[in-house]
Parts: C-alpha cells; structure tokens; sequence
C-alpha cells in the first residue's frame, strides 16, 4: 500500500486515512466528520473544475475543498 495524500485519488478509487495533519478549526471539522485515521473512505467524484471533491465515508457523502483534501493523507493500493 503507499500513502498519498486525498487531493491525489482518482474518481471511485479507495483507501484508508492514515492521517490528518490539519491544526485548529479546521482540523476539528474534519475529524468531526469522520474523517479520522481508520476510517475506510471512497472518491465519489470531482466537481468540474476538480473543487470541491466528493466523497464517501460512513456511508455518508461529504465535500472537501482541495487545501481540506491535502491535510489528509490516505493508504491506498
């Protein structure tokens, strides 16, 4: 498996989180939405200028703008 941070997974692909490296608020937002290490996450799509990124996690379908996604570093196959 490599690591590779969210920003860089291609549509429909999956991966684990390994890590979130953002401090402060947004930080804190992003792990209140499940986005923790662990948590088993899929690429659902982009929007058309590839921000914000769609994505799946809980069953749920959440949006990060790319400078969220970059914080977030991912196992991926």
């Amino acid at each position: 498996m490599q690591k590779i941070n969210m920003r860089q997974m291609r549509d429909n692909q999956a991966g684990i989180i390994s890590g979130v490296k953002a401090n402060g608020e947004m930080g804190r937002r992003i792990r209140e939405m499940g986005l923790v290490p662990g948590a088993k996450i899929q690429i659902q799509g982009r929007a058309p200028l590839y921000d914000p990124i769609a994505l799946r996690v809980m069953g749920c379908t959440l949006t990060l703008r790319n400078n969220e996604a970059d914080s977030i570093t991912v196992e991926v196959e």
